[in-house]
Order: structure tokens, then sequence, then C-alpha cells
């Protein structure tokens, strides 16, 4: 039987983690992709796995979801160890992928009612839940239009609403604001965040949107297949020091080395310009913009660390970076 947000399951204790993994590993033929991953979510805990492709984090969410077998690692659902792939594991967890897994011929009703007879929701119960998540998603009026006529925005709510008809104690999702517009993420947050109010839904998301990461209670930042630090966002953006100054200019490497050489300052380039990492940063401003000739630098700012920012202090790498997707 599938585990309800709002119980735990039978035999679980009231400090255990709802699930935690630890030492998790995967290949893709010579290359280790996962190399001993832990992770613990306690019950209504938000946690996102942060990190950007190619940092293990797409591979974790497949392994989560019961599609790929890890080649080791223990896993404990409230409590008691199961095997990886459990189906314990998969009743208690409802699945929101990046890419659309919706029929769109089928109205947002019939797809949730086809998701609940694949999990094997009673009838009765089905006729109930169904209205009130679509209500709660914001379609009400619209539930029995063919799911393609919908908006990005109103599809992704479907598949939110579509993974928890079964009443999953967990919900896995992997990058799910990708595409969405600002007005749409706002919706897609507010009905998570008001989910965990009323369950105590536990949530653990891939992302690597510094702004979706705020959302969460802690994050998980992998590198090279590895959780290597797990804290809150503001305790992560602790670790950069002072503030970050950032120089926009034509030649952005060559402004990279020239801070370097003059003021003895690393300097790292970025997708919007150069940044310098330094305490009272304020006082760096002036002596940049006297260290060059009037015409080489476009702007000068100054502002507070961000989860980007944490992500490359911890790291060394930026969240922009990875070609493959693992």
């Amino acid at each position: 039987m599938p585990v309800s947000a709002a119980t735990s399951a039978a035999g679980a204790t009231a400090s255990a983690p709802r699930l935690a993994l630890e030492g998790v590993a995967f290949r893709y033929g010579d290359r280790e992709v996962l190399r001993g991953a832990s992770l613990a979510v306690a019950p209504g805990e938000i946690v996102g796995l942060l990190g950007p492709n190619g940092a293990g984090k797409s591979t974790l969410f497949a392994i989560l979801a019961g599609l790929l077998p890890p080649a080791a690692g223990t896993f404990r659902l409230d409590g008691r160890a199961i095997p990886a792939g459990a189906r314990a594991l998969r009743a208690a967890s409802g699945i929101v992928f990046q890419a659309p897994g919706l029929d769109g011929k089928l109205s947002a009703e019939e797809n949730l009612a086809m998701a609940a007879r694949l999990h094997r929701v009673p009838r009765a119960a089905a006729r109930e839940r169904i209205p009130r998540l679509l209500e709660a998603a914001g379609l009400a009026g619209r539930t029995r239009e063919p799911v393609e006529r919908l908006s990005g925005g109103m599809r992704r709510r479907v598949e939110l609403a579509r993974a928890l008809v079964h009443r999953p104690a967990i919900l896995v999702m992997d990058e799910p604001t990708t595409g969405l517009d600002a007005a749409a993420f706002r919706a897609f947050w507010a009905e998570i965040e008001a989910l965990r109010r009323a369950e105590g839904l536990t949530v653990i998301l891939t992302t690597h949107q510094p702004d979706e990461a705020e959302r969460c209670d802690r994050l998980a930042v992998l590198a090279g297949g590895v959780v290597v630090a797990c804290d809150t966002p503001a305790a992560l953006r602790a670790r950069v020091p002072g503030d970050v100054v950032v120089v926009e200019a034509d030649d952005p490497e060559a402004i990279a080395a020239e801070i370097e050489a003059r003021l003895g300052l690393p300097a790292r380039v970025r997708d919007d310009g150069v940044h310098v990492e330094k305490e009272q940063a304020h006082t760096l401003v002036p002596r940049i913009v006297e260290a060059f000739p009037a015409g080489r630098l476009r702007a000068v700012s100054l502002r507070r660390p961000t989860l980007a920012d944490a992500y490359l202090a911890i790291t060394g790498a930026s969240l922009d970076e990875g070609k493959e997707a693992a």
C-alpha cells in the first residue's frame, strides 16, 4: 500500500528520516557518475539536489524514480532498510519528470484517472481525489479539455496533480520548472508549499536554477558524483566571503587578468561579467574604476552572493558548466 504523506509507515520511529541514502554509486560504462552519494531527508522537508549537468543529480533522480539500478548503496524508508528500487519506495513516491509525460489527447481528468488506475487507487477514492487535485491546481472549469490545449504552466500543474493522485509520502521532481515563465513558476511553487503545509509532503528535486534552489529547506550540493555539502541556502551563501563585484566589459578575460595583476585579487569570468569576491567589497569598486582608462569598462556593480556564487566557492565549478546530462 502507498504510504500516506500524513502518516509514517508502520514501525517508523518519530526521529527517522523519511528517506535516507548512503554510498549510492552508478557507472555509465567506464564513466563513474555517482561515487558514494549520501543524503537524508526529513518528513515534510524540501531538499534540492543542486548542480550543473554532469554533476550526477539527474542520475540520482533516475535511481530514486526506479528507472536505474544503483551499483552500490543502501536505502532506508522511514527508518526501515529497503532494497534499491523496491516497490515500497515506488509506491511511496510521486514522480514529476523534466520531459512532459502527459497524453495530450486526453483531458487533465482522464490523465489523472489513468494514473490512479496504474497506482491501484480505489475508484471511490479516485472520484473524490481527482477533482480536488485539479481544483487546487487552478484548473477548475478546464478539467475536460485536451491537455494539449492548456498553457505550459497549466500542463506542468497537471503533471504535479498526476504525481499526487495516490497520496505519496515523497514527491521526486526533475528540474520541475524548466521553461516556465515567472507567473507559472510562482503558481507551481505556491502549490508545492500548500501541499507541504497541509499534508507534510516530503519533496526532493533536482535543479540548477538558483531561484528554484532558494525555495528549498536544504540543498545537497553535488559535484563529481558526490554530495560535497548539504545545508540551508543561507548557510551555503555564507561560505562566500564578503560581497561580489561584477565588472562588465567587452574583453572580460583581459580585464580579469589585469585585476589580478594590478590589485592582487582573484577574478573569475562568468556569464554576466568578471566576478571579484571580497569582504567590504564596496571599497573595491572605486579602485577597479580608477585602475582602467575610460571606455574599458561598461559597468561595475556590487551585489550580495547568490547560490551560484556559493556553488562556485564550494566546488570550483560553475552551475552553468557540464555538457552531458547525468
